[in-house]
């Protein structure tokens, strides 16, 4: 356990995972003072996607209030229940924000120090992390804002749907073209049925390309899903 003195330093760096079909979207790894500590005993842990960092700032990951809150840090790409997961129960005293009570359900029984961070640093660099665009690449903006621009028209509601994800979708180094997708864009959605009725699920497969402008591929691709009924322009059953 460190020093009950000791003030620890919270930095969140955004990461591409390397299992990244799990979750195409960037992780936002804590490091504490500088130091990546959950991978040192729950190695195969990914931590929360930047989807998670959308909302307001009391349904972010990592925000606290006085009353004392377990998390779950870190999980593997399969599920906690089958390869375990990292807990740890996370509060406000005062100007502190405290991070103890660790659990490691994993295969490594070790679990972190306790930590000490100072409050407003602690609250700022959440801040920070969940308006960081520094790291996207021009596939991960162009899923973000092609998002944004679905949402925001309303077009699935149009039709009895349901917009249920847009994720970037990226190149596969070392895997031959024929086994692998172009780099894009994938949109998942479905339709609203009534009780007892199945439900029909759709996707777009959308490609990005490498001369456009970011701004102007999004045009491009929400005016090929805004041209038509959607369930008529999709692939049925993704």
């Amino acid at each position: 356990m460190t020093d009950q003195l000791t003030i620890s330093t919270l930095t969140l760096q955004h990461r591409i995972p390397d299992d990244w079909a799990a979750d195409p979207w960037a992780e936002v790894r804590p490091l504490i003072d500088g130091v990546d500590v959950l991978k040192e005993v729950h190695p195969e842990g990914v931590a929360f996607s930047c989807r998670h960092w959308t909302g307001p700032a009391e349904s972010w990951p990592l925000a606290v209030t006085e009353e004392r809150r377990r998390v779950m840090i870190t999980e593997p790409t399969c599920t906690a229940g089958c390869c375990g997961a990292l807990y740890v129960t996370m509060r406000r005293e005062g100007d502190r924000v405290i991070w103890d009570s660790w659990e490691n359900t994993g295969n490594v029984l070790s679990v972190p120090a306790d930590f000490r961070f100072d409050a407003a640093q602690y609250e700022a660099e959440l801040a920070r992390a969940a308006a960081d665009r520094s790291w996207e690449e021009p596939v991960d903006t162009v899923a973000r804002l092609l998002e944004q621009t679905l949402a925001d028209s309303g077009w699935f509601e149009r039709w009895g749907c349901v917009l249920t994800s847009v994720s970037p979708r990226r190149a596969e180094p070392g895997l031959p073209e024929e086994l692998t997708s172009p780099e894009g864009v994938d949109v998942e959605f479905h339709q609203v049925r009534g009780p007892g009725e199945r439900t029909d699920f759709y996707g777009y497969e959308l490609f990005v390309t490498r001369d456009q402008s970011v701004d102007e591929q999004v045009r491009r691709l929400a005016n090929h899903i805004l041209a038509d009924d959607p369930r008529k322009t999709a692939e049925i059953g993704r």
